[in-house]
């Protein structure tokens, strides 16, 4: 489709290199996206309790609404307060790189929805979640926390 869409005008005998561009191009996209979600996926799967698929970590981890009976005091107080950390950290985050991870990763958007709810291209989305990654990933490890 991107082929078709972008360079429908070029001549026939170009269109196999720009489709085997394309194509790595989104292999390699889609890559960094599966890597860049197994990394918080991980993080925040590792907080819940349980294993249902629909289930949103960041509600179930706030303290008022996890059971009582299925872990220790301590375990809750230590979950209670890593999520206070991530969200402290999030909140550091420059305003649009905030926008764009919040967006990408727990509204779950891709580029282009995110591109256009921010107004941006795809290309600044795409450094705005790169940016605000690493500088979480930085933050959280200074204070010891492994991802």
């Amino acid at each position: 489709m991107r082929l078709a869409e972008k360079y429908g005008d070029r001549p026939g005998i170009e269109w196999p290199m720009l489709f085997q561009r394309i194509l790595q191009n989104a292999i390699r996209d889609s890559y960094r996206r599966s890597r860049v979600r197994s990394l918080w996926t991980t993080l925040f799967s590792s907080l819940s309790t349980n294993d249902d698929e629909d289930n949103d970590p960041l509600e179930t981890i706030s303290a008022e609404n996890l059971s009582e009976g299925l872990r220790a005091p301590e375990r809750q107080l230590e979950m209670s307060q890593l999520l206070g950390i991530i969200e402290k950290e999030v909140e550091k985050l420059p305003p649009r790189q905030r926008e764009a991870f919040l967006l990408r990763y727990w509204e779950e958007m891709d580029i282009a929805e995110t591109a256009a709810a921010m107004g941006c291209s795809e290309g600044s989305v795409k450094t705005h979640c790169s940016r605000a990654t690493h500088t979480l990933a930085a933050a959280l490890g200074a204070k010891g926390i492994k991802l």
